[in-house]
């Protein structure tokens, strides 16, 4: 039970700190960071350093700050404005086009991406200041990267993807080659559910379309802005580097040593800036008091994700280490012979908790195994229960207080990270809970 109430203690030592003592949630992250660790009794050090360790080596951590400087730096030159320009041109006229676009956008950057993190940094430093264009505030528009960057977890071929089918209770049932075609049939509709969210957050949170005296001609804004596309395109080069036939193709090139080396969240903010600056050095600072004032404006953005997201994830290793899942699998253990629809909603349940310190695929190394077995003893289809843990698993956007794209997508927005949490809730986490049932229940079509 030791890793339960550390479990229970990280969320609410972060409630107390942030909520009624009117701290910072960096402040309040690894607060609750260290009462995990406490919870390792005279090892607690030991566990507490190691852990700290582990999250400072996170390569999400490294994204999540790269991606803020990145973000800061496009806007500052122009590009992300030109963008923006083109899009606004595309789908400024709509009302809440902006969010649609951010949403499909999330999708498809997922189907080869599959990190949270990334997700919400690649898009959300784009998107989120086109959706500020479109009169959207900046917690509206980190809502809405954050609820969506969860969803590169359900498509094939992410770590959550092949994790859970080498679990002891999966493997012998299933297999990759039957998982990939189901696995594109739910991540596409856990993307027309995303769509649907963002039609409800455009209604109630008055949305509009952008000035129409704001939105200028596609032609000229192409014209002007093509280069600033170059961008996107550099985005490209790590993924299909490490993806795919192309990965093939680089393997056969430089060897499968060197392209194992190849980490995606570390190239893909570098190869954005190189690309950006490439393109728009004409608008860069020509002196070293100019950078200086610019990282002196940034600077206390690099502070606030730095130590939440280090926090996060050394609070997820200090569970981890402590026998979270372990402590967890015989309470699931103990609901078999209930009824289908009892089990999948309380696995549904644990699953979500378990995801709310944890990434994804540390929820489905804790607990997956587990869960796949308990659903299936209930008279769950395997491949129907595998898609719905994944599903669960997938909400780490929308688990606050310790999910790391909802720190990025609030870090790029300039907002306070803590509003966003009763309303990503809301908005995404009860949808995502509620997606897994349908999927386990097999309320909705998916091929096997």
């Amino acid at each position: 039970m030791n890793a339960i109430f550390a479990l229970i203690a990280f969320i609410a030592v972060i409630v107390v700190w942030n909520v009624l003592f009117k701290r910072n949630i960096a402040e309040s992250m690894f607060v609750g960071f260290l009462a995990c660790a406490a919870f390792a009794g005279s090892d607690a050090l030991v566990v507490g350093w190691e852990s700290l360790v582990e999250g400072m080596k996170s390569e999400v951590t490294f994204a999540a700050l790269a991606f803020v400087f990145v973000s800061e730096l496009l806007t500052g030159i122009g590009l992300i404005g030109r963008l923006i320009d083109i899009l606004s041109s595309m789908l400024g006229r709509r009302r809440g086009g902006a969010l649609y676009a951010a949403t499909v956008g999330s999708g498809a950057f997922g189907a080869v991406a599959h990190n949270g993190a990334a997700i919400a940094a690649t898009i959300g430093s784009i998107a989120i200041p086109w959706m500020k264009r479109s009169k959207t505030s900046g917690e509206t528009a980190a809502l809405v990267i954050s609820g969506n960057a969860g969803v590169g977890a359900t498509f094939p071929f992410s770590g959550a993807f092949f994790l859970l089918l080498a679990a002891p209770t999966v493997a012998p049932r299933l297999t990759a080659e039957q998982m990939i075609v189901p696995m594109f049939v739910v991540a596409a509709w856990t993307v027309v559910m995303r769509l649907i969210v963002a039609y409800a957050i455009v209604r109630r949170r008055g949305v509009d379309r952008m000035d129409p005296a704001d939105v200028k001609p596609l032609g000229a804004t192409v014209r002007a802005g093509w280069p600033s596309l170059l961008v996107l395109a550099a985005v490209a080069v790590p993924i299909l580097a490490t993806a795919g036939p192309t990965a093939e193709w680089v393997v056969g090139r430089i060897g499968e040593d060197a392209a194992g080396e190849i980490p995606v969240l570390f190239w893909l903010p570098i190869f954005m800036l190189v690309v950006g600056m490439i393109v728009g050095h004409r608008n860069l600072p020509r002196r070293a008091a100019d950078w200086w004032s610019m990282l002196g404006a940034i600077s206390p953005k690099f502070a606030i994700v730095g130590i939440t997201m280090i926090s996060a994830f050394a609070a997820s290793e200090a569970l981890s280490t402590l026998g979270l899942g372990e402590q967890l699998a015989p309470f699931i253990e103990r609901m078999q012979g209930v009824p289908a629809l009892v089990m999948v909603i309380v696995v549904g349940v644990i699953v979500l908790l378990v995801s709310g310190p944890l990434s994804t695929t540390a929820t489905l190394a804790a607990v997956g195994s587990v869960a796949f077995l308990a659903l299936t003893s209930a008279g769950v289809s395997a491949h129907l229960a595998y898609a719905a843990i994944i599903v669960w698993a997938s909400a780490e956007g929308c688990s606050p207080p310790g999910a790391p794209p909802l720190y990025v997508a609030a870090g790029i927005a300039g907002c306070d990270p803590v509003r966003i949490f009763k309303p990503v809730i809301g908005y995404y986490l009860v949808p995502s809970f509620l997606a897994g049932i349908v999927v386990a229940m097999s309320l909705i079509w998916v091929p096997f």
